[in-house]
């Protein structure tokens, strides 16, 4: 007992030191990713004209909102998606009569576009890699939930280069709660950049 205890704590450690080691090979350390590339090339699609207009006037947010992509990058070279916050449906319904948010907590639906912009297959589980923030810094996770806004967003995504995927993702908050920003990482949360969008 003692012995598997010690074998326990040398394998946690391991596991530990091997994700300190592959975090400080990435370089800078974390990085909040919030500058939005959606609208230039939103604007660039609709017609070239109206580029320059765009880039020119202050009106660009100068954090990602609702309707903004921003590109992200994985741990491994070569891994990289535009993430893109489609919608977000406060107090969402859920699509199963016999499951809702607790009492005194509601859901918050947020849909995300993910297109695989890297060389590598992406194949991951997007719901462990979403937060959602209220305005007091409190942070909430994922619940697995349907609701009638729209398909979820499968929990086993794989993407071969230049494919997407579109599917909601549900937060449960309190009711008192107000939300402030939803947050999307690569790699189930633990790529070193993170996607920030203002609610």
């Amino acid at each position: 007992m003692f012995h598997t205890r010690i074998r326990l704590a040398a394998t946690a450690a391991a596991v530990v030191a091997a994700i300190g080691l592959t975090a400080c090979g990435s370089g800078s350390g974390d990085e909040i990713v919030d500058k939005p590339k959606a609208k230039a090339s939103a604007k660039a699609g609709d017609g070239g004209d109206k580029e320059p207009a765009a880039e020119d006037s202050s009106a660009a947010p100068e954090v990602a909102e609702v309707g903004d992509t921003l590109a992200l990058k994985g741990m491994e070279s070569g891994s990289g998606l535009d993430v893109t916050v489609v919608k977000v449906v406060d107090n969402a319904k859920s699509g199963d009569e016999f499951f809702a948010p607790e009492d005194g907590k509601r859901w918050i639906g947020v849909q995300f576009q993910l297109v695989n912009t890297g060389t590598k297959v992406y194949s991951d589980a997007p719901v462990n890699g979403a937060k959602l923030a209220d305005d007091q810094g409190q942070q909430f996770g994922t619940v697995l939930a349907d609701i009638t806004a729209g398909p979820s967003m499968s929990s086993d995504v794989r993407l071969k280069p230049g494919a997407k995927a579109l599917g909601w993702i549900v937060f449960e908050v309190p009711k008192a709660s107000k939300a402030a920003t939803v947050t999307f990482a690569m790699d189930s949360g633990f790529a070193q950049q993170a996607g920030e969008w203002k609610l």
